[in-house]
């Protein structure tokens, strides 16, 4: 198993690339490295395309009429404006042609909530009766805008004034549905001055362009003692540098890769593909096209591993993140299956992984909130490991955010993962 060390020299020679959002150079350059670290552990390499609209923004600000100027980040996928001259009033008592401001709050998720919905949890601190958790959503998720377009809003102003630090810079929507009003953040600090002079006449700027490229899904295999499959996967591309988003999982992939190369092909327990997908932040496109594409082969998969976001909680402190030294609360979407659930929890105790629950894959939604999501209407048997630090989709996802004393823990766990399928067959 890679060290610590060497798991995070990868994070940070990946980060340093820059933003790495789909279809960027960063991203580019990163399906290229991937490749070739797969290559040097002895694996077979595939890199298969994926078509998707790759977004870039510009620049972004609401100049009132008194002259004062509010700089933003644009909301991604909305339309493009040069300059929308309007009146600007609070969502609730916008008219037709207004640009509506919307407050959100990040959502307080009280852990003894989860605690009623899990199948088990680790939990030896003996924290989650009284934990709560800011996840980094409001009540409507991804559907921010959809308020101020039923009001028949010109434009949007998402107003961060429940979020816990200062930031405008804030990736959501991320499932590439282009909606037909132009958009920005501000932050709390500006968006609280801004409604103390609503209502008020002004000027909305969001540049952005979208194109369609092509990306790649890095495809890797190992053979095995079986004729069954066992897949392990996160995605590579991220909203920003993004560390933990999902630097951190590409990480735990190769981990689990370059043990895996290591072992003789006859005590691996069955044929092993390691998949790094594309287009997580364009509505999961990888994982939705590596289905597409390999749809038969699902019929043989014992078991499907995604891992994403080795990640500290962290606290505000004067309009910042500070991170603490506990992880943040994992998440372990594992299908209703006895013996997997049985296997999951025994590894969370042996690798000592606190503060995590397993969960049914559809605990939250009718599919995990994952990157491997598209998984689960299939029908293969999954577990899908995430966490939801408050900055993941923002660009105070920096090196600092990592979990560096859990990473050697999360690997060996895909490992016991893969390990504890032995003799398994497929499932659906």
């Amino acid at each position: 198993m890679p060290t610590a060390a060497e798991m995070l020299a990868w994070i940070e020679t990946i980060t340093a690339r820059g933003i790495r959002r789909p279809g960027y150079p960063a991203d580019a350059w990163t399906e290229r490295w991937l490749a070739a670290r797969f290559a040097e552990f002895g694996l077979k390499v595939e890199l298969e395309p994926v078509e998707l609209p790759r977004w870039q923004p510009g620049t972004a600000l609401l100049r009132l009429d008194s002259g004062e100027e509010f700089t933003g980040f644009p909301l991604p996928f909305t339309a493009p404006a040069t300059g929308l001259r309007a009146r600007i009033a609070p969502l609730a008592d916008a008219r037709p042609g207004d640009i509506a401001v919307d407050e959100l709050t990040f959502t307080e998720l009280p852990q003894s909530y989860v605690k009623t919905i899990a199948t088990s949890s680790y939990d030896p601190e003996g924290v989650f009766d009284s934990l709560v958790q800011t996840i980094p959503f409001g009540p409507r998720m991804m559907a921010v805008v959809e308020p101020a377009l039923e009001a028949g809003a010109a434009g949007y102003v998402g107003a961060l004034t429940g979020v816990p630090w200062d930031t405008h810079d804030y990736y959501v929507p991320y499932d590439a549905v282009r909606r037909p009003i132009p958009g920005l953040w501000l932050s709390g600090p500006d968006s609280r001055r801004l409604i103390e002079r609503l209502p008020c006449t002004g000027e909305l700027v969001a540049e952005s362009v979208i194109d369609d490229v092509t990306t790649h899904n890095v495809v890797a295999t190992l053979p095995g003692n079986s004729p069954h499959w066992v897949i392990v996967a996160s995605h590579h591309d991220g909203p920003w540098a993004s560390a933990v988003e999902d630097a951190s999982g590409i990480a735990l992939v190769l981990a689990a890769a370059r043990h895996w190369s290591r072992v003789p092909r006859e005590e691996r327990p069955h044929n092993l593909l390691f998949l790094l997908t594309s287009g997580h932040m364009a509505h999961a496109a990888g994982t939705r096209a590596f289905i597409e594409r390999h749809r038969a082969l699902l019929a043989g998969v014992v078991l499907q591993v995604h891992l994403e976001h080795a990640a500290l909680r962290c606290e505000p402190v004067g309009g910042a993140l500070v991170p603490t030294g506990d992880p943040e609360v994992r998440w372990w979407f594992t299908s209703r299956l006895p013996e997997l659930e049985a296997l999951v929890a025994g590894t969370l105790a042996a690798e000592g992984l606190r503060r995590s629950f397993v969960l049914p894959p559809d605990a939250f939604s009718p599919m995990p909130p994952t990157d491997g999501a598209f998984f689960h209407p299939e029908g293969v048997p999954l577990v899908h490991f995430l966490s939801a630090p408050m900055y993941l989709f923002d660009s105070a996802d920096t090196i600092d955010k990592v979990d560096v004393a859990s990473l050697v823990p999360l690997a060996r766990a895909a490992v016991r993962l893969v390990a504890g399928t032995a003799h398994w067959t497929p499932r659906r």
